[in-house]
């Protein structure tokens, strides 16, 4: 593989656990190994292994837009990243926040009850 991939796979496993990329990697099929190749290069070899900002404002950043684009699967794996990037649940909160003022209470009301719910799932008192 690519020094790209290689870096993704290190920086997407500091992000998101090995458990999650051991379990990811393991339902890999023929089918979906050029789309898991794609986003591990530009997602995380790329985007997350940059260091022009830090890990804990990509992770608010990226909660936000998941939230404000109404991808709501992707938002308890991203909050359960953050115990790895350093975003408190007050950090994912203000993110919220943001959300309903620029794109809609709706979406932000559904986020923070997945955020709460997760909180809760990992031991987290909110």
């Amino acid at each position: 593989m690519s020094e790209r991939y290689e870096s993704g796979m290190v920086t997407r496993r500091a992000v998101l656990g090995e458990d999650h990329v051991a379990r990811a990697e393991a339902e890999k099929t023929a089918f979906d190994a050029p789309f898991q190749q794609m986003i591990t290069e530009g997602a995380w070899g790329t985007l997350w292994a940059d260091n022009t900002i830090t890990r804990r404002e990509r992770s608010m950043l990226t909660l936000a837009l998941l939230a404000a684009t109404g991808n709501f699967n992707e938002i308890p794996m991203h909050v359960r990243a953050c115990a790895n990037t350093g975003a408190s649940p007050q950090d994912i909160l203000q993110a919220f926040m943001h959300v309903a003022v620029y794109a809609g209470v709706p979406k932000a009301n559904h986020a923070i009850k997945l955020a709460k719910r997760t909180f809760k799932d990992m031991g987290i008192e909110t």
